[in-house]
């Protein structure tokens, strides 16, 4: 009997919920930390990242529109399809970042934790953040937050699953869209959760997964009108810079790069970063001695 020969995966891109190959037809080799040849990744262009938006807008109402506590439900359901599948993250993690089994099967298990800490936010963010204002004179006043639109994520280039979730869980948690431009060297780990995506709860076109030359992709999508936010988290000095000065163009929000330690149990800041503030007046009615009249 002769040996077998290995099926090899062949990773996409995830857009709309759907895994389309780069419109270009490209790929480029993906490599472990000691140049050993993991897979061909598709190497997204333009197109892809202009197709990577209409999809986040064209899903931006309905999931902005579900209740936090459906949004919550739902991020907590990829934590449940993440932990049937560690044993695979796990080794896409330590080829991607040169890990033991022991170090990667921690970080991988760091991932879905976090992925249930946001989940456990979606309908507690709007009561840290918003409240009832003091104001002088016979109103209400009341402010909520509501999530920014669609948001272009930079992802870490070295953390590549727990630093990925860390900037990617918040944006959807709180009610955007987002295009996710997977690490450059190590985007095996970013591709294989598109495929968690899509078989959990998330709708199509809420996450998109674009893989390949992080200035190629993400300069488009810093200058695209239609996206509302950029999180700068895996772009260097030089990078940044180029894409906050794009971004300016339609007054995007942007998070700057910042030195993180993502295995640190994060703060509220990435999830408040992309969130706008909503405030409403209301009359109360005329105050009296005798009290308030409505």
């Amino acid at each position: 009997m002769s040996d077998r020969l290995t099926v090899f995966k062949t990773y996409k891109l995830y857009v709309g919920g759907k895994f389309p190959r780069s419109e270009s037809g490209r790929v480029y080799e993906v490599t472990d930390s000691k140049g050993k040849w993991l897979a061909n990744a598709p190497l997204s262009s333009r197109k892809d990242a202009r197709d990577a938006v209409v999809a986040a807008r064209k899903a931006f109402g309905g999931w902005s529109g579900a209740t936090a506590y459906n949004r919550g439900q739902v991020l907590y359901r990829v934590a449940e399809m993440l932990e049937g599948r560690r044993d695979q993250f796990a080794r896409e993690v330590a080829d991607a970042e040169g890990l033991s089994k022991s170090k990667a099967a921690a970080v991988v298990d760091a991932t879905i934790d976090r992925w249930v800490w946001y989940a456990g936010w979606t309908d507690k963010i709007a009561q840290v953040v918003g409240g009832g204002n003091p104001v002088a004179g016979p109103f209400f006043n009341l402010s909520s937050p509501e999530p920014t639109g669609v948001v272009a994520i930079v992802a870490p280039q070295d953390s590549s699953f727990l630093g990925l979730v860390s900037v990617l869980a918040p944006v959807i948690a709180t009610g955007n869209t987002a295009i996710v431009v997977a690490s450059e060297t190590s985007p095996l780990p970013a591709l294989s959760l598109a495929e968690v995506l899509a078989t959990s709860d998330v709708p199509g076109g809420v996450v998109n997964v674009l893989s390949g030359r992080t200035a190629e992709i993400a300069t488009p999508l810093s200058s695209h009108q239609d996206v509302n936010a950029i999180d700068l988290a895996g772009a260097d000095e030089s990078l940044a810079k180029e894409l906050e000065i794009a971004a300016a163009d339609n007054l995007k929000r942007v998070l700057r790069p910042q030195p993180v330690d993502y295995t640190e149990t994060p703060g509220t800041d990435r999830m408040t970063a992309f969130l706008e503030t909503k405030t409403v007046w209301h009359p109360t009615g005329s105050l009296g001695a005798s009290g308030s009249s409505y």
